[in-house]
């Protein structure tokens, strides 16, 4: 993989990441890895680790791992030291649906954050006009 194309992977997780309450990214094991509130991991970057293939790891909910290993090999997998614990590899040196992957990165971070940070993502403010119209005799 040319390493502009794991850049362009890297930031688009970055932003991903960053965009969810409270969470912050430092180094972690040499790579870039994201904590909500400074703590727990939600997601690493796993683009050196022991092989030549562009991937993250994330936590995931049960069976999540498993069901998407099973469907698309080429696209998950299961991660060394925390796939034991659910967590699912995606490769980003394959073609990538960057919305499952934002899908993949909320999921994860509804997992490892407190209740109160993931009631912040339920917590959503409708867009003006994607609310009914009034009508000129003012009914909806």
């Amino acid at each position: 993989m040319a390493q502009d194309v794991r850049v362009d992977a890297l930031e688009h997780l970055r932003r991903l990441c960053l965009a969810l309450p409270e969470v912050t990214e430092r180094l972690s094991h040499g790579e870039p890895t994201w904590f909500v509130r400074g703590k727990k991991t939600f997601v690493t970057s796993a683009d050196h680790h022991h092989d030549d293939r562009s991937a993250f790891w994330c936590a995931a909910g049960p069976g999540v791992q498993e069901t998407l290993v099973a469907q698309a090999p080429g696209n998950y997998f299961r991660p060394p030291y925390v796939g034991h614990r659910g967590w699912l590899g995606v490769y980003l040196d394959v073609p990538v649906d960057w919305d499952v992957v934002a899908d993949l990165v909320e999921d994860a971070y509804r997992v490892i954050a407190p209740k109160t940070l993931v009631a912040r993502l339920d917590v959503r403010v409708a867009d003006p006009a994607d609310l009914p119209q009034s009508s000129a005799h003012g009914d909806l």
